[in-house]
């Protein structure tokens, strides 16, 4: 199933993008987002893309190859932006995308693991740059340890229940097994979304530690956009949403002293002004033409 980009006219719109403009697609996946960026910053404009995942990559580069010297494409964890932007000459920037979450390449991948619709190995890397693969986890951690991961990054209510069961059957190798293993449990229902559902994020977040790299590199792009420069960021589930949240809401604050100091003494100074208050959600015409845009949300700052 090919992948469509969530939010497009409305990101590409709250980017600012226009001719001339340089702007950087962290999250290139299939090149969706960037395609529309490249077409209005036309003539004049540029684009680096960055992505860990070498396959997505491939996809991209064939996709945006009219674009010619436009583009600039690096294989690379987004953690590492300002560096990549500086080796590549290409700061200060007019807009940073960041499109968080998993593309429907690497979910129909029925080698990688991300999807349990596949039996395949445990991998769930996007990149092999990532020490440890999702089975790595699975089979070496701690019972605590794996309660922690399914309650902090899945939201799991039942994580103690499920990591007891990972723990007495392992080894765990594939989406099957940890699948069956899930859904043999007592009191684990299909429900509105599937009982290993949330197993499954919370492993891909841990493989690829996507709450830590969203930290750091949200903290890098005040660094890399020029003044009136926009960063807009879609996510998909409340971790990467409140980490965005409180990145935007700090830096666009005048004082971060607590509620009870009477005279602020902290001398913040803010380096970003809040586009839209409150976070965009798809329109319902689109999370029905596009079921994956359901849980998205968008939100737009500037660089003062």
């Amino acid at each position: 199933m090919p992948h469509t980009p969530v939010l497009l006219r409305t990101t590409v719109e709250l980017l600012n993008v226009r001719p001339g403009g340089r702007f950087v697609d962290a999250t290139l996946g299939t090149g969706g987002h960037a395609e529309a960026i490249l077409q209005f910053c036309s003539p004049g404009g540029s684009l680096l893309g960055i992505d860990a995942d070498p396959k997505a990559l491939g996809v991209a580069q064939r996709r945006l190859l009219p674009h010619g010297q436009a583009v600039t494409l690096v294989n690379d964890n987004f953690r590492n932006l300002e560096a990549i932007c500086r080796a590549h000459d290409f700061h200060p920037v007019d807009g940073i995308l960041l499109d968080l979450g998993i593309s429907s390449l690497q979910l129909d991948d029925t080698d990688r693991g991300f999807s349990f619709r596949f039996d395949a190995p445990l991998d769930m890397r996007f990149g092999t740059d990532q020490p440890a693969t999702a089975a790595d986890i699975l089979n070496s951690f701690d019972e605590k340890d794996l309660v922690a991961i399914l309650r902090e990054y899945g939201e799991e209510r039942h994580s103690r229940l499920i990591a007891r069961r990972i723990v007495t059957t392992r080894p765990i190798r594939t989406t099957m097994q940890l699948v069956n293993a899930i859904e043999n449990l007592p009191g684990m229902t299909s429900g509105r979304i599937h009982p290993a559902t949330r197993t499954f994020q919370a492993l891909r977040i841990a493989v690829n530690r996507e709450i830590d790299n969203l930290k750091e590199v949200l903290s890098q792009t005040v660094r890399v956009l020029a003044k009136g420069g926009r960063l807009a960021v879609i996510s998909y589930h409340s971790l990467e949403d409140r980490s965005v949240k409180q990145f935007m809401q700090t830096e666009s604050s005048t004082c971060l002293c607590p509620p009870e100091v009477p005279v602020c003494t902290c001398g913040h100074t803010p380096t970003l002004r809040l586009v839209n208050r409150k976070a965009i959600a798809p329109s319902e015409e689109e999370k029905r033409d596009n079921p994956r845009s359901r849980s998205a949300k968008l939100r737009v700052a500037e660089r003062l």
